[in-house]
């Protein structure tokens, strides 16, 4: 997913689309392994973590066969008595680094609970300082990049040989690492995780992608499961082309809100008193940029991945940054705007791509039939859905073309004997849209939905709401449940730093998000 994140010639190469069944609970056991040796970590970023490494088996139907590293981190708990195990930590991607997760997690734990827990976050297979780990094209977003939007059929052809090339790169690399990146893949893993701490249950909190593992995980694993946090769910049954399209129309709904926010604020960014006069300023920036990059950085892309992060989320100094920056911009000076994209848009290492690609070209089968996806996505286009569909067309577009074969999906939740989980899901919610939420909640017999209204940030755990919090707190003190289906209220929006002039804001603060679902 966008990033939760494809000539006709290639795209028509005659693929046939395979039919399987769902993958149901039934998952090899995971034999006991030693222990991790665990030591200070070094790595910057890191600081007051442990760090150790485990081997894990290449294949998991293949023990004896070749063996991949695993990276973990560890958040020590703090009391001497009431310990209640290890919390597995997992921010989302697929290819997101999970080391560094553990300390945001830890850190925002009242007392009690750090006492309590061990915070264990890890780098899934193909990830960061996991080994191998997988890196396909590390130019391949080098700016400026052809306009997503395909307004010719030459631009549509570019970008399919892009994705195609991109996929072959990764083919050529990685060939025999490719068919054991699925996510039951790294949901053995998991399991290998817990074997090795010596746990016979596991205490798991996902967010985003994370919640796909943790669902897999609770299907494949019912018993080993503990208490199971999700946070911001994947839908199941659209994974992962269908995930996707919903994300195209979730992400117009935000971005609309970000530019009303702006028409509110017109006296201090004057970009227009309404959001069809904003909404008219930033697809005009957007022809302008494409036509002469700022700075020979910033083209119509890169304006878009820059603002894409208003979509993820509306709380703290995102909206106020971006706007200034457009205002900046508007006023001559491109500057800011070319910092903006360093600060949000910039992909600077093709580790956390070559793995979402490696992760959603294998769960499931994509269509191979460039037909079906040009119809759907020129289809929203036309609709109004402008501002992501494209881009997160070719974002996904490595799929079209991928080397190894796709697996079977996971039928989510088709399991018996698993604990109560706790769901979270913001209402307005892109990344994640809600209906995803509602999906698993109805699919995890017994789980019980906390739904924030009017929410728009991806990820609401941790962020400063005391009425998602404190049931999330409760929840891995003891076990309480909130009623099925609660609510709690959205956080208010940014207000700008200023009401006479438009500024840049510092960049040094900015609260972490958790991208590509």
């Amino acid at each position: 997913m966008n990033k939760l994140v494809i000539t006709t010639a290639v795209a028509g190469a005659g693929l046939v689309t395979l039919s399987l069944a769902p993958i149901t609970a039934r998952a090899r056991p995971v034999q006991p392994v030693a222990g991790p040796a665990w030591s200070p970590c070094t790595e910057e970023g890191l600081s007051g973590l442990e760090c150790a490494t485990l081997k894990a088996p290449l294949d998991h139907a293949d023990l004896r066969g070749p063996q991949i590293t695993l990276a973990l981190s560890r958040a020590r708990h703090t009391g001497t008595t009431g310990y209640q195990g290890a919390l597995l930590v997992n921010p989302g991607g697929p290819g997101g680094t999970g080391r560094d997760f553990a300390l945001r997690v830890a850190d925002h734990l009242p007392a009690g609970l750090r006492a309590a827990y061990d915070v264990v976050g890890f780098d899934p297979r193909g990830v960061g300082d996991s080994n191998p780990a997988l890196t396909c094209d590390t130019g391949y977003f080098k700016p400026v990049r052809p306009d997503y939007v395909p307004r010719t059929a030459t631009l549509e052809s570019t970008w399919l040989r892009r994705s195609a090339v991109y996929a072959a790169a990764c083919g050529q690399k990685y060939g025999s690492l490719l068919p054991h990146m699925r996510t039951v893949d790294t949901v053995q893993d998991m399991d290998a995780i817990r074997a090795a701490l010596g746990e016979k249950q596991i205490n798991f909190y996902g967010a985003s992608y994370g919640t796909y593992l943790g669902s897999v995980y609770a299907t494949l694993f019912p018993s080993r499961v503990r208490r199971m946090v999700l946070d911001s769910s994947v839908r199941p049954s659209g994974v992962w082309y269908d995930d996707n399209l919903d994300q195209d129309r979730a992400f117009e709904g935000n971005i609309n809100a970000l530019f009303a926010w702006i028409a509110k604020y017109d006296a201090v960014y004057h970009l227009g008193a309404t959001q069809r006069a904003v909404r008219d300023f930033y697809f005009a920036t957007r022809e302008k940029l494409t036509a002469a990059p700022a700075g020979g950085v910033v083209g119509g892309d890169e304006l878009d991945d820059s603002f894409l992060i208003a979509g993820y989320i509306d709380l703290g100094s995102y909206w106020p940054h971006l706007a200034s920056a457009l205002a900046r911009y508007k006023a001559g000076d491109a500057a800011p705007l070319i910092n903006a994209y360093n600060t949000f848009g910039a992909t600077t290492d093709d580790n956390g791509y070559a793995v979402y690609n490696a992760v959603q070209c294998t769960d499931i089968q994509w269509p191979r039939n460039w037909t079906r996806w040009h119809q759907d996505n020129a289809r929203l286009y036309a609709e109004g859905f402008r501002f992501e569909t494209w881009g997160n067309a070719w974002y996904n577009a490595p799929c079209a073309f991928w080397p190894a074969r796709a697996g079977r999906p996971v039928d989510v939740g088709r399991t018996q004997g698993l604990p109560p989980v706790l769901l979270f899901q913001a209402t307005d919610d892109a990344a994640t849209p809600y209906a995803g939420g509602v999906e698993m909640n109805r699919r995890l017999k017994g789980s019980h939905l906390v739904i924030e209204d009017g929410g728009r940030t991806h990820g609401i755990v941790q962020r400063g709401n005391a009425c998602v919090d404190d049931k999330f707190n409760a929840f891995l003190a003891a076990g309480t449940l909130p009623a099925d289906r609660s609510h709690c209220a959205r956080l208010p929006e940014p207000v700008p730093p200023s009401t006479s002039a438009a500024r840049v804001l510092t960049t040094d603060q900015f609260p972490p998000v958790l991208r590509r679902p």
